[in-house]
């Protein structure tokens, strides 16, 4: 948004000019060609840079639409439907599938990819857009991935993951 007026002159500009842009994000040089391919190929099919159509799209269609792009898969896609859109969809990160799978609300050996549609099942859409952010600000700071944090965990009563744990003597 700094670095660019509009999605049209993003789209035109060099790849290096949006790689340098976006560096603060981490991987831009794997995700700037991929922004400006995606730019490109949406004003190709739809004739402007506008994802509205969405909105109103079944939300399978929308979810394939948006996939085809290359790098966006179905958690992007999902975030993309769920933050810009309000469409009832879950995201699963590494932070989602993690915690979600330790407490039991998915099957330890649920893919992340799989565990969208288990969570979309479970949840009333209302609460996906705050479940998803507070899972993943339970995931940075008490269930984190090497040494997670139960001793501090609101949800141990709930948790298969701490339930498990050998008591300690």
């Amino acid at each position: 948004v700094e670095r660019f007026a509009t999605w049209e002159e993003a789209a035109a500009a060099p790849v290096k000019d949006i790689v340098d842009a976006i560096r603060p994000a981490g991987l831009a040089n794997q995700k700037g060609p991929r922004i400006r391919a995606a730019l490109r190929f949406i004003m190709e099919e739809r004739g402007a840079l506008d994802l509205e159509f969405l909105a109103e799209m079944p939300l399978d269609e929308a979810r394939a639409w948006l996939t085809q792009l290359k790098g966006v898969g179905l958690k992007t896609a999902s975030i993309i439907l769920l933050f810009s859109f309000g469409r009832p969809v879950f995201p699963v990160d590494t932070h989602v599938h993690r915690i979600t799978r330790r407490l039991g609300l998915v099957g330890h050996r649920t893919s992340a990819e799989k565990s969208h549609a288990v969570l979309e099942d479970l949840g009333e859409p209302e609460t996906f857009y705050p479940m998803h952010l507070n899972l993943i600000s339970h995931g940075r700071q008490v269930c984190l991935a090497q040494r997670p944090r139960c001793g501090q965990c609101v949800l141990q009563d709930l948790c298969d993951y701490f339930q498990a744990l050998p008591a300690v003597m």
